[in-house]
């Protein structure tokens, strides 16, 4: 059984190797692995959990480099289907830490939202992780959903709210609340759970992240908030995503909120302090070693 299977997005990142300066003046770029719902599951395998991906990539050269880097990483690529015609999107971002990192989407005709189908094993795998952008375009959002039907709210079944303007041309709270209503766990920062609205009924744990607050959880039985950890932060795009693949790991390990929390937390300011997305998750080790510091 696949411990934690992701839906969504995935990317080829070129990000700056220089701080404080417009893309204009960036003299150098690091490629790497990248996308939202990639990234969480790079991050659950880097925390030792069975992973894998149900995405799209192009036809090119940057497609090949996806897989590679996926299985590098220990994620399967399995559910990873190669669209012609497409191109593997890409993503440029700017550096201006502690709080300013505009990111620069090359997604026209994204194959990661052109998926007909799901894989079976989304039914059974321990968590099923899905993201807002997945429902941004069909034929993605009409998988997306069957997905999240067929899976029937068992097990840890989490809606990434995951939410990109750009990416939409269409309101989006009433695909936010198909999905939510087929979801036990429900993630977003207080932008993306404006476009939502209140959670449904049947939701087994709500997540808000709060930025330099921290993070809130609230199940049915109790609330717990867990303060920010401080680092020097050197590119903060990749700290949710970090965030998620923690979350997956404390939610299967079965740990009581406040942990959960103070980890996935952890994780996420880990990276927060480095470059990278995928290429950053930490260690188990590493984000233990922070939360007892």
């Amino acid at each position: 059984m696949i411990e934690v299977l992701t839906m969504g997005r995935v990317g080829v990142d070129l990000y700056p190797e220089q701080t404080g300066v417009p893309l204009a003046e960036v003299r150098t770029f690091r490629k790497m692995l990248g996308g939202s719902a990639t990234n969480v599951a790079v991050a659950a395998a880097r925390l030792g959990r069975s992973a894998a991906v149900v995405t799209g990539v192009g036809d090119d050269p940057f497609g090949d480099y996806v897989r590679g880097a996926l299985r590098s990483f220990g994620v399967g690529d399995a559910f990873v289907r190669t669209v012609e015609g497409h191109r593997t999107p890409l993503a440029f971002c700017e550096l201006f830490p502690p709080d300013s990192f505009p990111i620069l989407f090359y997604r026209e005709r994204a194959p990661d939202l052109e998926l007909p189908s799901f894989p079976p094993e989304v039914a059974d795998a321990g968590v099923f992780w899905m993201t807002g952008t997945g429902l941004s375009a069909e034929p993605s959002r009409s998988t997306t959903l069957a997905a999240l039907q067929a899976r029937g709210r068992r097990a840890i079944t989490v809606f990434d709210l995951d939410y990109r303007p750009g990416l939409w041309r269409e309101p989006a709270r009433p695909w936010y609340e198909e999905a939510a209503s087929l979801a036990t766990v429900l993630v977003g920062n207080r932008e993306e759970w404006a476009v939502l609205g209140e959670a449904p009924a049947g939701v087994a744990l709500v997540v808000v992240k709060l930025g330099p607050e921290g993070v809130r959880g609230a199940t049915a039985d109790e609330e717990a908030t867990v303060p920010p950890v401080e680092v020097d932060v050197v590119n903060g795009l990749g700290a949710g995503d970090a965030f998620g693949g923690a979350l997956c790991h404390a939610l299967l390990a079965g740990w009581p909120l406040a942990r959960v929390l103070a980890f996935a937390n952890a994780a996420g300011a880990l990276v927060a302090s480095r470059l990278g997305c995928a290429d950053a998750m930490p260690t188990a080790a590493e984000v233990e070693a922070l939360c007892a510091a």
